[in-house]
C-alpha cells in the first residue's frame, strides 16, 4: 500500500497524506466508473488499491450497483459534466494543480498496469469515456 502512495507522492510532489487521499479518490473513481469485471480483476491483483479505497473517505456513488452507476454516468454526461471532470474537481479540492493531477493519475495507472496488466487497464480505459487520453 505504501509503495503506490510513495510513488504518487514523489511523482506529483505531494505529502504522503495528500498522496493517500489522491490515490483513494482515483481508485474509488475507477471502482465507481469502470466495468465491474475489470475492477474486480484489478482489485484482485492490486488489493492495496482496494484497501486504500476502503480506508479513505467515501465519494459520490458508493453503494450503488453497477447498473445504477452506469445510469448515473450517462445522466452526468448528458448534463455536460462527467466523471473525469468531477474527479478533477475533487482532486483540486485537495489542493492539487492540473499538473499534479496528471502526474498522480499517470502514476496510479502505471502501477495498476504493472500489477494487473495491459488487458485489464485497457478494459478500464475503454469503459470510462475520455480516460484513455490521460493514461
Amino acid at each position: 500500500m505504501d509503495n503506490v502512495i510513495a510513488r504518487v507522492a514523489k511523482a506529483a510532489n505531494l505529502s504522503p497524506e495528500v498522496a493517500r487521499k489522491t490515490v483513494a479518490l482515483i481508485a474509488d473513481f475507477i471502482q465507481r466508473e469502470a466495468s465491474e469485471d475489470a475492477v474486480k480483476e484489478l482489485f484482485e491483483k492490486a488489493p492495496e488499491l482496494h484497501a486504500i479505497v476502503a480506508s479513505g473517505d467515501k465519494t459520490g456513488g458508493e453503494g450503488m450497483g453497477f447498473g445504477l452507476k452506469g445510469l448515473m454516468g450517462i445522466a452526468t454526461g448528458a448534463m455536460g459534466g462527467g466523471g473525469l471532470m468531477s474527479l478533477a474537481g475533487e482532486l483540486m479540492g485537495l489542493g492539487l494543480s492540473m499538473e499534479q493531477i496528471q502526474a498522480a493519475g499517470r502514476e496510479v495507472f502505471a502501477y495498476a498496469r504493472e500489477v494487473a496488466g495491459d488487458q485489464t487497464i485497457g478494459e478500464i480505459a475503454a469503459s470510462i469515456p475520455g480516460l484513455a487520453q490521460f493514461i
